[in-house]
């Protein structure tokens, strides 16, 4: 059977964003989950129990390649081309101020999160929505109604979850970005935490395969 290529991206990335990379695919692995390969974790394998696992580093006028191989028998771990196929779609849209903001509509029709704020462009909201697009999945959960809060065992994302009270005792979530910004929010008050949190958890299932759409 001839080779097919499934997947193939090049790019490149800070030393951090590779290890991030990196980590989520051996968190993944660690836990027998299904190991994405991607940042919209739309293609992705099932991990293996054992695999041939191969290291190549090479040098050749002046560059200095790093080779990683890993192989198995597909029916050991399976591909999944479709993985992140999500139940939601980004809207970007211009409001009555004239800022530009997104939101995440779920197929049943809820609004599932937004920008929180309005942005001075259609490129800077672009930005902002591509950024929780890259960072949801595999962020943190800090709980903020609890006496000591604690992020989750390891970072492999660059944002984090808040989970929090407002004034009126309505239980919401922001992602807020390790440079301090807020990038989505729940946009409505959950009346327990546990809404909250099942509100989260689609948003962190969905937001990185969903399609963006101008409105």
């Amino acid at each position: 059977m001839a080779e097919e290529t499934v997947h193939e991206s090049e790019e490149k990335r800070s030393r951090q964003g590779i290890s991030t990379f990196f980590r989520r695919i051996a968190r993944r692995l660690n836990r027998g989950e299904k190991v994405p390969i991607n940042d919209e974790q739309t293609v992705a394998f099932e991990p293996p129990a054992e695999a041939d696992l191969e290291v190549e580093m090479t040098r050749e006028d002046g560059t200095v390649r790093l080779e990683i191989e890993m192989d198995w028998p597909e029916e050991d771990g399976e591909i999944d081309t479709a993985a992140a196929e999500s139940k939601a779609t980004f809207e970007l849209y211009e409001d009555r101020a004239e800022q530009y903001r997104w939101r995440l509509r779920h197929d049943n029709g809820n609004i599932i999160a937004d920008s929180g704020e309005g942005y001075a462009s259609k490129q800077k909201a672009e930005q902002g929505l591509q950024s929780v697009k890259t960072n949801v999945a595999d962020a943190d959960i800090v709980d903020q109604t609890k006496d000591e809060p604690s992020a989750g065992e390891q970072r492999t994302s660059k944002a984090t979850f808040e989970l929090l009270k407002d004034a009126e005792g309505q239980h919401r979530w922001r992602l807020r970005h390790d440079n301090g910004n807020i990038i989505a929010d729940s946009g409505e008050g959950y009346a327990s935490k546990q809404k909250a949190k099942q509100g989260l958890q689609s948003v962190k299932t969905n937001a990185p395969g969903a399609a963006v759409e101008e409105v």
